[in-house]
């Protein structure tokens, strides 16, 4: 080979060289900038799911939300943002719009079982998907309004305790002690025309009998809470009726102690003597008579026992420590099974 071919022959393998040297940085280049969209992408798309997408952490678990009646998908996507229902409300707005339904975000009551993220929220905002279900509460017999009240309010979430006690005091011992199915955005006003309308149900089983009765229907009802109280079982609750009804024939104090938990709270051994001298018009023991109101709401049974006691000659009557009660048809004879039974 001449000397010229020579230096040809050098001269593209050098190029050659150079050639595959680029083409070697290249691909590494390329490799990187692989490397490098797919690192860009994937952080993207955390800061995407944790800044957008996901429940935020105050997530309102079992509490009502409320979309007002007339309300902007606007103003629905920044109160949504605001209880921490969702991240952006303009992301909520976005998927919400492009569904279709921009004009007939569902107005209601909402309530989220669990976390949802904002796909979900935008799906349910959209076809009014409320989440609703009925609250199921049970009302004991005997109880009072304060005491309705307390369980109702523990229970719902529209429910206002003090509101309540002001409209249903007037109505008490005529709110029927039942099970209830409430839904949890059920108001007082829902909740005290539930009870008083299952009460008047209940009464119009035995309104015949009622009507004729020598009582009217509210001494009915205020013995029947007595009784409630009072006894613990069927049997007894018309033996005590018929006792409590010999007393106020024969005017006669009825000297019960359930009505001082009615008002001051305080059980058969709790009482002072302060307590049974009181001037109170629920203080049996002094004022003759029905008590001015029912203590609680009787049960169909006790409203039974008061409308047809148990006819005896009994006065006095006692539970001993086994729960079994005991008549007496003289306060000596009381006496003498006080100490018995009671050992007092």
């Amino acid at each position: 080979m001449s000397p010229f071919l020579r230096h040809v022959q050098r001269f593209l393998d050098r190029v050659h060289t150079a050639v595959g040297s680029l083409e070697e940085r290249w691909r590494l280049h390329a490799n990187r900038r692989t490397i490098i969209a797919s690192c860009l992408v994937g952080y993207l798309s955390v800061i995407l799911y944790v800044g957008i997408i996901q429940p935020p952490h105050n997530f309102p678990i079992d509490t009502l939300v409320s979309v007002p009646e007339g309300s902007s998908l606007q103003a629905v996507a920044k109160d949504m943002e605001e209880h921490g229902v969702v991240r952006s409300a303009f992301v909520l707005r976005f998927l919400i719009g492009i569904m279709g339904e921009e004009r007939s975000v569902r107005a209601g009551d909402y309530i989220f079982k669990q976390p949802r993220d904002i796909f979900s929220v935008a799906r349910v905002l959209a076809f009014g998907e409320f989440g609703l279900e009925p609250t199921r509460i049970r009302i004991h017999e005997g109880a009072m309004t304060k005491e309705m009240a307390l369980i109702f309010d523990a229970q719902l979430e529209r429910f206002d305790e003090d509101r309540f006690l002001t409209e249903a005091l007037p109505h008490e011992g005529y709110l029927f002690p039942d099970t209830y199915f409430f839904m949890p955005n059920a108001t007082e006003s829902t909740v005290l025309e539930a009870l008083r309308h299952n009460f008047d149900q209940q009464i119009a089983i035995i309104a015949p009998e009622i009507a004729s009765s020598t009582h009217s229907l509210d001494e009915l009802v205020i013995m029947a809470s007595i009784v409630e109280r009072e006894a613990r079982n069927s049997k007894d609750r018309r033996m005590i009726a018929g006792v409590l009804w010999n007393r106020l024939e024969r005017n006669m104090p009825l000297q019960v102690d359930v009505t001082f938990l009615y008002t001051i709270g305080k059980g058969t051994f709790d009482l002072t003597t302060a307590d049974l001298l009181s001037d109170s018009p629920y203080n049996t023991y002094v004022q003759k008579g029905l008590p001015p109101t029912p203590i609680g709401s009787p049960s169909l049974d006790s409203l039974e026992a008061a409308l047809h006691p148990t006819e005896n000659s009994y006065l006095y009557y006692l539970a001993d420590n086994t729960g079994v009660t005991h008549f007496s048809k003289t306060y000596q004879e009381h006496l003498r099974k006080k100490l018995r039974y009671l050992g007092t």
